[in-house]
């Protein structure tokens, strides 16, 4: 079994890349714009949840994580 200590700086290393990414404004096309994404907008009211974005980015790390720690 690895170390929790690898384990937390692998998680680390790849929350801060993920946070230069969002910060310097590269975008990832279609992402938060997919069919199911709930977006409401009224006079003075916006509502958005990306409900299936949501799920694909869960998904996804799920099937991450399951690579990273299958023996």
């Amino acid at each position: 079994m690895a170390s929790l200590g690898k384990i937390l700086i692998t998680v680390g290393i790849i929350l801060t890349l993920l946070g230069i990414i969002f910060t310097s404004g590269i975008k990832i096309p279609y992402l938060g714009k997919l069919p199911g994404d709930i977006f409401i907008k009224r006079d003075n009211f916006v509502f958005y949840f990306p409900i299936t974005t949501s799920i694909i980015l869960s998904i996804l790390g799920s099937l991450i994580l399951w690579l990273i720690l299958k023996r």
